[in-house]
């Protein structure tokens, strides 16, 4: 039944609130392609841009400290495992992010456990300092009543002071679930939140440059850029019917506008804002998984480089101790011939000639000539 009064649900909130917006910027739309068509909004949409990316880069750290010790979860690795889980937005509820995140925690190393922990307190953090930075919006879309807001404030403030205020409720929630978290040590928790405040002021500030290029005030259109994008930002993530809050965040953030532009340039910067943010997101995404692919492939390929240097190595030597085998024998061969005379040394005999024990030697036994004596 829940799924699929999700399925009918889905569609008509994001209809229904792209129908508003479409009414809502009807008016105002000539002027809107008119201030972003000219050149001298060009540098500020690129600005935008940049703006983004870095939010998103802060959030890669302001993650990654929620993952202490020593792992490989790093650089290039620990942005790739963030961008595949953004990615995991687009699509309806929280569990494909989480699904991710084990995935390729366990490839590295880390286990599954710790990289939920990671993850559920991440998701946490970020709604908490989204929040919090959003009261710099307050003044303008609250006036006379932002006050009121003052107890959140100081409360926060006190959760970076002692992190276990901030943590403790989130795993106490967790543990109802029978999703047990594990907090980090507090160095990491007060790491991880300045590092999302400061991603949420870099991603403001895209917003920020968008006003300026539809010609909102400078500084009454920076608090309510910076502050309006983390409120509506909050706001549509709560919305879990709605594949990355579509529809939702943009009326927020007219709302949150409308203090600074009319209500239909607001609207229009809305849109802008939505724009410039995916493109930001797919295209780190598609940098990461290209860098990460190619780094991958030049590792493997300087691997098999190294083995077959390795296996041409062993060969060398093998031939190299069959030459100094052959050495070594022939060596021996060279003692012997030197241990054994020649044959100019003693010659051999002649088969043709008499044994000399057959032919005996003459004597002489009695003188020769005329005084000789012949005998009977």
């Amino acid at each position: 039944m829940t799924v699929w009064l999700r399925r009918l649900l889905t569609p008509v909130v994001v209809a229904a609130a792209l129908i508003g917006v479409f009414f809502l910027v009807r008016g105002e739309g000539p002027k809107v392609v008119e201030a972003f068509a000219h050149a001298d909004a060009v540098p500020l949409i690129v600005a935008s841009i940049v703006a983004n990316v870095a939010g998103l880069v802060l959030a890669v750290h302001a993650w990654r400290a929620l993952i202490p010790g020593d792992h490989p979860i790093r650089g290039l690795r620990a942005a790739k495992i963030y961008f595949l889980g953004q990615l995991s937005k687009y699509v309806p509820g929280r569990v494909w992010g989480v699904i991710t995140h084990v995935a390729h925690g366990r490839e590295a190393g880390v286990p599954g456990a710790q990289m939920t922990s990671a993850y559920v307190l991440s998701l946490a953090l970020t709604l908490l300092t989204g929040a919090a930075v959003g009261l710099v919006a307050a003044p303008a879309a609250l006036p006379g009543h932002w006050m009121w807001l003052c107890p959140p404030a100081l409360y926060f403030l006190a959760g970076i002071v002692r992190p276990a205020l901030i943590t403790r409720p989130v795993t106490a929630a967790a543990r109802l679930v029978k999703r047990p978290v594990v907090p980090p040590p507090d160095g990491a928790v007060r790491k991880a939140v300045l590092l999302a405040i400061a991603s949420w002021t870099a991603s403001g500030l895209h917003l920020w440059f968008l006003l300026l290029a539809v010609g909102a005030p400078p500084w009454a259109g920076l608090g309510a850029a910076v502050g309006g994008f983390a409120l509506a930002t909050v706001i549509s993530s709560l919305a879990l019917i709605v594949p990355d809050g579509w529809g939702v965040r943009e009326l927020t953030l007219t709302a949150a506008l409308s203090t600074v532009l009319p209500g239909g340039l607001a609207a229009a910067a809305a849109i802008a804002s939505r724009l410039v943010c995916v493109v930001a997101e797919l295209t780190s995404s598609a940098v990461v998984l290209a860098w990460s692919r190619a780094r991958t492939a030049k590792s493997a390929k300087s691997a098999g480089s190294a083995k077959s240097a390795g296996s041409a190595s062993a060969g060398s030597a093998r031939t190299a101790g069959c030459a100094k085998s052959a050495k070594s024998a022939s060596a021996r061969t060279a003692g012997s011939a030197r241990a054994t005379p020649f044959a100019s040394a003693t010659p051999a005999p002649d088969p043709l000639s008499f044994p000399a024990t057959l032919v005996a030697p003459l004597t002489r036994t009695a003188p020769m000539g005329e005084e000789a004596r012949v005998h009977p």
